[in-house]
């Protein structure tokens, strides 16, 4: 279906008049755009799990605290 948009896109600006190096930069642009974008969608929906790890191991740390050893090499 995206293609239909892309190719639809490409040929209203070359019926405008706009030229071919015009609409190739238009292309890239909108495809950063779009990229971009759909990076940052993905960053907040995972950001809720993100923030369940970082309590998980925050927890998991402040019952398990490690206890100090002394090894039989260190004492020499």
């Amino acid at each position: 279906m995206e293609i239909l948009f892309v190719s639809g896109f490409f040929l209203m600006l070359l019926l405008t008049g706009v030229s071919l190096l015009g609409i190739l930069a238009a292309l890239v642009v909108a495809t950063l755009v779009m990229m971009v974008g759909g990076l940052f969608a993905i960053v907040i929906k995972m950001l809720p799990w993100l923030i369940l790890a970082v309590v998980a191991v925050w927890i998991y740390r402040a019952f398990n605290k490690p206890k100090i050893r002394r090894d039989r090499w260190s004492s020499r």
